[in-house]
């Protein structure tokens, strides 16, 4: 609605505490058009909240948009604003968290520390922000304040996450994050395939290894183009390579997670 500044929200707080932080923003904006995008990020995992907010906010309303996944919180990383080149102002912790979305709309044009008390509220936590920070700002930031005069301009972080390599007959890639269902998310795309392998046409066995495993995948287009139970490597909807499960969960079975790494060869 275009009388009503749209802000997005999306912690990995559950759903009391991002309640919270969504009665902030009205509290401060009550004409504000919040959308609460996740409360379910997994805790404490920034590279999998990146993503989502990499992934989803360019189908989203130019607006505020906060995201919150804060193990650092009340430490000495900085709460921050991060102009956009789509327009947008994306408001958090400055982990790394930002970033890849800032990206997708259009680049960072200028960032800024949130420091001004007077776009907090009154009295500051060590442990939650999200409330006492990053809503007040947002708010603030939606009702029209300017992201300048929040504090000193800053260069973000960027996501702490290796680029894939496509050298020695192979492709290397950190795994992202796994997603509700066990599947896990690359950061590497058919392209870094392609690079490290040549054209890998659906139906391809390859195999997957890793530090302590392996196993033989065929490269295919959709779940159910392998049986039940049955692993299969793919590319997601955002356009990343996953090892998957068909019905089940390639995180259990293998014994991997977003501190991993692994190699796709022929």
């Amino acid at each position: 609605m275009p009388d009503r500044p749209f802000v997005s929200l999306a912690t990995d707080f559950g759903a009391a505490y991002t309640a919270v932080c969504a009665g902030v923003v009205y509290t401060i904006e009550a004409a504000a058009n919040l959308l609460v995008l996740s409360d379910e990020i997994t805790p404490y995992k920034v590279r999998e909240g990146a993503m989502l907010l990499r992934d989803a906010l360019p189908y989203l309303p130019v607006g505020v948009h906060i995201g919150i996944v804060d193990p650092g919180v009340g430490t000495s990383r900085a709460p921050i604003g991060i102009a956009t080149g789509r327009g947008d102002v994306l408001v958090g912790p400055d982990n790394g968290l930002l970033v890849p979305a800032a990206h997708r709309l259009g680049g960072v044009v200028r960032a800024h520390r949130l420091d001004d008390p007077a776009y907090r509220l009154a009295t500051v936590s060590t442990t939650f922000h999200g409330r006492d920070v990053f809503a007040p700002a947002a708010a603030h930031l939606a009702r029209g304040a300017d992201l300048a005069a929040f504090g000193a301009p800053i260069d973000p972080v960027p996501l702490d996450v290796p680029e894939p390599t496509t050298e020695g007959g192979g492709l290397t890639a950190a795994v992202l994050y796994g997603d509700r269902f066990g599947s896990l998310i690359l950061y590497a795309d058919r392209a870094h395939l392609t690079a490290a392998l040549g054209p890998v046409g659906y139906g391809t066995d390859l195999t997957v290894t890793w530090d302590g495993g392996t196993v033989r995948v065929p490269f295919a287009e959709t779940f159910g183009s392998v049986g039940p139970s049955e692993p299969l490597l793919w590319v997601d909807s955002s356009g990343r390579l996953g090892l998957a499960v068909n019905r089940g969960s390639a995180a259990e079975r293998f014994g991997l997670t977003d501190e991993s790494t692994v190699a796709v060869r022929r």
